[in-house]
């Protein structure tokens, strides 16, 4: 549905741009932003490459096993009907991880995986609760590190591209505590009503 109201916003530029004459500028914004979009490309891969290394030394080290020894009580209450052991709690564990570091793109295969593993837990197509409290998880995600932000300032020039360290920790810490608090609200809001 997104790709097609995309589709439907540039068709309609393209269209408005033909009748008012404007196809030049149309034109010339294509090409400037595809050049700029190839540039950042660049200026992000050589920084999420970093990090993603960062991880990998972490991982062979058995700091991201320490890390999730640290959560897996915090995520066992958050997911109590996912067994201990598991698979989709190694998932889940390893995509909060990989998002506490700021590399999303990271994160996503893991979270993918994770919600795969939730589905054939569930046995039906309809989301379950630990789906729904891990969506919200996903999408509050706490950041201390917010490494894709930090490449993009430092490819604009920033002049202090970390200074967004503080404020992202304070701004996930909250949105993750809000996501926690809204989900477990609306999930004990339906069980009172016997849904």
């Amino acid at each position: 549905m997104v790709n097609y109201i995309w589709a439907g916003m540039a068709i309609i530029g393209i269209i408005y741009a033909m009748f008012a004459g404007t196809m030049d500028k149309v034109n010339e914004a294509i090409f400037q932003s595809s050049s700029e979009a190839v540039t950042l490309s660049i200026g992000l891969i050589s920084v999420l490459v970093f990090w993603l290394g960062i991880m990998r030394v972490a991982e062979k080290a058995g700091i991201l096993q320490v890390l999730a020894k640290i959560f897996r009580p915090l995520v066992r209450r958050l997911f109590p009907e996912i067994p201990k052991d598991h698979p989709a709690m190694g998932y889940i564990l390893s995509n909060l991880t990989a998002n506490l570091f700021g590399l999303g793109n990271a994160a996503t295969p893991m979270g993918i995986k994770a919600m795969e593993q939730m589905k054939q837990l569930s046995g039906t197509d309809t989301a379950s609760r630990s789906m729904i409290t891990f969506l919200a998880l996903n999408t509050s995600s706490l950041t201390i590190i917010p490494t894709t932000v930090i490449a993009i300032r430092m490819q604009y020039n920033s002049v202090s591209p970390t200074e967004i360290v503080g404020t992202t920790i304070i701004a996930t810490l909250i949105s993750t505590a809000s996501a926690i608090l809204i989900d477990r609200f609306y999930f004990y809001r339906s069980i009172r009503r016997g849904e």
